[in-house]
């Protein structure tokens, strides 16, 4: 009997971790340019008790956290400042601290140091990974390989600077999420940019979640969570039941 509880535990919180996976990806649907999450590789660990063939299981977690690489629907925008990335490339960003990551996120804009930064506040590295500072402006265009070109307001109209190139990067090595939810590379590799990235002006790459497809899985887990439910009464009703048959009395 205790096999089938632990086994039915071991499952019920697997199940428990997916289901922070899928909220997730639900509450990050409509964020340009996420990446859906997936579950973590794990397992099941077992330990024994005095020596003898006892097994007890519990879940086991290993590695960092992955996501599918699969681009989102891109579609077109009336904002100048929006930004989309047309191959597998990824722009270059800090969130903070000059420790650099991978992001496909394109709603720019700029923070109160002229700084241009993404929707989530990181900032977007130029090709010398120095932030890209972009003066008061009429206009801007991003051209296909990231120049960002700007009217200034003391200039005339029409008449365009350089304010930096958009430093992207094809990815080199398997990447991960950290625990700060930004993409990296799982072992470590340094994030240097080649400029390969394509970049597509009024456009917003949307999420790689389908909606439909996470809550078709959100209740196939909920039925799994239901049986290991069912596991679990079954194999007390069947202790329940041996343990009658040892207190009946000895004729």
């Amino acid at each position: 009997m205790d096999r089938m509880i632990h086994t039915a535990l071991n499952s019920i919180r697997n199940l428990y971790d997916i289901r922070f996976t899928t909220s997730q990806n639900l509450a990050n649907m409509a964020v340009p340019g996420f990446r859906r999450e997936m579950q973590n590789e794990g397992g099941s660990g077992f330990m024994l008790e005095d020596g003898q063939l006892s097994p007890r299981a519990f879940a086991l977690e290993m590695g960092a956290n992955q996501f599918s690489e699969e681009q989102g629907a891109i579609a077109p925008s009336d904002l100048a400042t929006d930004i989309a990335l047309v191959n597998d490339s990824y722009f270059i960003v800090d969130p903070g601290a000059g420790n650099f990551a991978l992001s496909r996120r394109g709603d720019l804009k700029t923070n109160s140091e002229g700084q241009l930064i993404d929707g989530a506040g990181s900032v977007l590295m130029s090709s010398a990974l120095q932030p890209i500072e972009i003066p008061a402006f009429r206009e801007i265009e991003i051209t296909q390989i990231g120049e960002v070109l700007v009217n200034p307001l003391q200039a005339e109209v029409g008449q365009f600077v350089s304010a930096g190139f958009i430093a992207t990067t094809a990815p080199v090595s398997k990447m991960a999420k950290d625990l700060d939810g930004h993409i990296r590379y799982s072992d470590g590799t340094a994030i240097t940019p080649d400029q390969s990235g394509k970049i597509m002006q009024n456009a917003l790459e949307s999420s790689n979640v389908n909606p439909v497809e996470e809550l078709v899985f959100s209740m196939e887990m909920q039925r799994q969570f239901e049986i290991n439910m069912k596991l679990i009464s079954a194999a007390k009703d069947l202790d329940e039941g041996g343990a009658q048959l040892l207190r009946l009395p000895n004729e």
